[in-house]
């Protein structure tokens, strides 16, 4: 009777979603008609002509935009199959657009129209930005801090590929990310299988399984037989429903362009069909706010790339996007030796002590965010995918929270849905599966939703045996090791100003009453020995 229940919930589910989800809304193309959008939303003027040129994924095409205070812009167009044509356009600017299009085909030239962009959504608060004031946080276009908090899926694109009318799987999953308090998924455009050998157990449940993609791919053809002569445009097609979809839902795309362990068919590097590829992808996807690019995964592994060719794709994308969307590469080494061609550090390190390394990458650059993307934690899942080096709940989430004391953002990895293996349902799942603690992420976006990260610093000469955020405010977070008895701070002493002091569990969310501080008193965590805890100390004002 349970599972018929479970059952019927996750069918209810898949129907409602399906129903709420939103897609893109084309706008046919009428000779000086006026289009309406609001700001920060993504608008598509679509025109149908046979245009009658050979290389249309390649052409220069595109339109020139006009605000009525002056201010112009080039946005970039594309060929979407079948004789038609897109301008995808958004803008940070209220008011009136005029706009003119231009190409190398006179059937494209000269088309006309105005846009008029009225007030923004109340949850819509445009890209992800760097504040130059603040430049090692992200923020919001309209000055709103952005708490990064991010999960890797990278077979996201696949999950409803198939389904040619809805996303209800990719639904009901970016709903349980966001209530648990993602807001920023590392993905790749397109990854086709992974070269470990796969848990035993995914024999019982195909459904699970994503790799090696029946009739996916980019190009013509498929991974095993590619045709580099044109694009694939249904495939991007079907990929503006994922990141429509996450920018409804107000969730980033970390976009990796490229990954070169996932055993996809790439062309040559810097070929024709190369340069086409990624080319394309800037152009196609520059206008969602909800973009984020990175230009590989592991980008300098692997013995495909070098660092000349990363410079080349890196120039290719400031020249495409007129956008200027943030970018990134996922590599440290390169990010290190570069940090003036990319806009935020990336970087993947495994090391135990996590926190003093990412302490020193903090204090090492002053003028841009670092994100660890990659810590080594993979929490455990009902099939061994990639284990790592960590794998227990706690230990990921400890990770995460070391990162985040360091002053740097972080990504969360579960099993279950990083790689190949997608379980886009866990918690519908039998009751002997293991699900994710996705809770305990909750339970630290709420933490920071409340105390501001973009305020915080780490404050490491007054870690006493845990660590240290202190805002400008004198608001300290101290983070407490469930392994640590007690701590005697010297700078929560009352002579140093009166100060309160309350307890926060970061497995179930819960706060202790808050209480004045005593003089002489220990500090000791009422979950000592039970779960890691924050103590949040106040100055009295």
């Amino acid at each position: 009777m349970k599972i018929i229940k479970s059952i019927l919930i996750v069918t209810l589910s898949l129907l409602v979603t399906s129903i709420s989800q939103a897609q893109i809304i084309k706008n046919s193309y009428k000779n000086n008609k006026t289009y309406e959008a609001e700001k920060w939303e993504v608008l598509d003027i679509s025109i149908s002509t046979n245009a009658g040129i050979k290389s249309p994924y390649t052409t220069n095409f595109g339109a020139h935009f006009i605000h009525e205070n002056g201010t112009k812009q080039e946005v970039p167009g594309f060929y979407n199959g079948k004789n038609e044509w897109i301008i995808r356009f958004s803008s940070s600017l209220e008011g009136k657009w005029t706009f003119d299009t231009f190409s190398e085909s006179k059937k494209l030239i000269g088309k006309k129209g105005t846009v008029i962009i009225s007030k923004n959504k109340e949850n819509n608060h445009g890209s992800i930005v760097i504040n130059k004031d603040n430049p090692q946080h992200f923020y919001y276009e309209d000055g709103t801090p952005y708490f990064l908090l991010a999960f890797e899926c990278d077979w996201l694109y696949a999950l409803d590929y198939h389904n040619e009318k809805s996303l209800p799987k990719t639904e009901h999953f970016l709903d349980l990310l966001d209530k648990n308090g993602f807001n920023q998924i590392v993905m790749n455009v397109f990854s086709y299988d992974v070269s470990w050998d796969k848990d035993e157990k995914l024999k019982e449940h195909p459904e699970h399984e994503y790799g090696s993609p029946e009739a996916i791919f980019p190009f013509l053809g498929n991974n095993e037989n590619p045709d580099y002569s044109a694009l694939n445009p249904e495939f991007f097609k079907r990929f503006d429903r994922t990141i429509s979809l996450m920018h409804d839902k107000r969730i980033v795309s970390h976009l990796m362009i490229y990954v070169w362990n996932k055993l996809v068919a790439w062309p040559d590097m810097n070929s024709e069909a190369d340069n086409m590829y990624f080319d394309y992808v800037v152009k196609r996807y520059q206008a969602f706010p909800n973009i984020v690019w990175d230009i590989s995964k592991e980008a300098l592994f692997y013995g495909r790339a070098d660092e000349a060719y990363i410079n080349n794709r890196i120039e290719r994308v400031r020249k495409e996007d007129h956008f200027k969307r943030l970018l990134s590469v996922h590599d440290f080494g390169y990010c290190k030796r570069n940090p003036e061609k990319v806009d935020f550090i990336s970087t993947q390190n495994w090391v135990h002590n996590i926190y003093n390394k990412m302490l020193d990458d903090h204090e090492n650059f002053k003028d841009k965010p670092v994100f660890n993307i990659e810590h080594g934690g993979y929490e455990e899942s009902p099939y061994v995918v990639f284990p790592g080096s960590y794998t227990n709940a706690e230990v990921c989430l400890r990770r995460n929270y070391m990162c985040l004391f360091a002053g740097v953002y972080t990504t969360y990895y579960w099993q279950g849905s990083s790689w190949n293996v997608v379980i886009y349902n866990p918690f519908e799942q039998p009751e002997d599966f293991i699900k994710p603690k996705f809770e305990y992420f909750k339970h630290m976006k709420s933490l920071f939703d409340k105390f501001d990260f973009s305020k915080m610093k780490p404050t490491h000469w007054k870690n006493s045996a845990g660590y240290n955020l202190t805002d400008d405010e004198n608001t300290i977070l101290l983070y407490f090791p469930k392994e640590v008895v007690a701590m005697n701070c010297w700078f929560l002493n009352p002579k140093h100003g009166e100060r309160t002091i309350q307890w926060f569990n970061t497995l179930t969310g819960e706060y202790s009453e808050e209480k004045d501080i005593k003089k002489g008193q220990k500090y000791i965590s009422p979950w000592n020995t039970k779960a890691d805890a924050i103590l949040i100390s106040k100055l009295k004002k």
